[in-house]
């Protein structure tokens, strides 16, 4: 059974953060840290995007029923000045997956995303949520048609709502990133890419040059972007109050 820990306070101040920041890591992958520009909250997205049916025994998940009272949480925390979200994921649930993008690219604190390894499928409009999406140079991205497991009613009712539910995909992740829907459609629908699939698989900087992803860069530069943002948001404010 997994022990609570407890960082040491070498200042001898116990902050409900500090005590719990160990536990937190290991309960939620997300992390609190305090620097000179303010406050940033960590959280990875990792693994299967986990809908309204529990995933395979074993499977590593990220939870929508966590995630989604966590960012309302953290836009409305006095304590957070900015949001870090560093993905590695090989998609999901496409409604949860959409719910989770729509709630991140709806906050009005400082966001930034970093795709490290990958993020497929549904993790595409996961990584172009945020207001700034970087991409190691290593990173994939797999752009695919919307999938359906279970039975299936061959009937035009069904394909329909395919579509339907495909362009939801496309809208979102060309209102958010640089690349026009026309595009995008083109590398879901791309034949001569995967051996038994159809789509596209692209990396890190043709993700950059497609205009799915702002900007190739990794750790350093995702949270310099992030401090410039809480910088800004600052001035803003200050501004206000003045």
């Amino acid at each position: 059974m997994l022990e609570r820990t407890e960082p040491v306070d070498s200042t001898g101040e116990h902050e409900e953060t500090g005590k719990d920041g160990s536990q937190q890591i290991v309960d939620f992958g997300s992390a609190l840290t305090k620097t000179p520009h303010g406050s940033v909250y960590c959280l990875t997205i990792i693994g299967q995007i986990e809908g309204h049916n529990t995933a395979a025994s074993g499977a590593k998940t990220t939870k929508y029923e966590h995630v989604l009272p966590l960012l309302a949480k953290l836009e409305e925390s006095d304590e957070v000045d900015g949001v870090l979200f560093l993905l590695n994921t090989v998609g999901g649930d496409v409604e949860a997956g959409l719910a989770i993008a729509e709630l991140i690219a709806g906050m009005t604190k400082p966001t930034v995303s970093i795709v490290l390894g990958g993020s497929h499928s549904i993790g595409v409009p996961l990584a172009v949520a945020a207001r700034r999406s970087f991409a190691v140079p290593s990173a994939a991205m797999t752009i695919h048609p919307v999938r359906m497991s279970g039975t299936v009613i061959a009937a035009p009712q069904t394909y329909n709502y395919f579509q339907r539910l495909q362009d939801r995909i496309v809208a979102f992740v060309s209102g958010h990133s640089q690349i026009t829907a026309q595009k995008f459609q083109a590398l879901m629908l791309k034949k001569d890419d995967m051996a038994a699939d159809v789509g596209s698989v692209v990396y890190g900087e043709e993700a950059v040059s497609l205009g799915i992803i702002d900007q190739v860069g990794g750790l350093s530069d995702g949270l310099q972007c992030l401090y410039r943002q809480i910088d800004e948001a600052r001035g803003k404010r200050e501004q206000e109050n003045a």
